[in-house]
């Protein structure tokens, strides 16, 4: 009789130990990871963003070679056109 009131609440506390603190505890911590990929996942996606911006900019503030051939003289013209 003794052994089957022991077994009894041994099982109990196994059972508390189990549904009151393991299976919340392993909830808690998925969530937790679950939230760090989110929002390293939006801080690289920011990052991404960022870069873009930075680019255009960039592309946007240098100014547009000119390459046409006319408008360059060679020393030689300078040089003759002087004398």
């Amino acid at each position: 009789m003794i052994k089957l009131i022991f077994y009894g609440i041994l099982f109990y506390l196994l059972y508390k130990l189990i549904f009151d603190f393991i299976i919340p505890v392993s909830k808690a911590s998925n969530q937790i990871k679950k939230n760090i990929r989110d929002a390293q996942s939006r801080q690289q996606q920011f990052y991404e963003q960022q870069q873009r911006q930075q680019q255009q900019t960039q592309q946007a503030a240098q100014p547009k070679a000119a390459s046409s051939d006319s408008e360059y003289i060679d020393f030689e013209e300078v040089k003759e056109k002087e004398v």
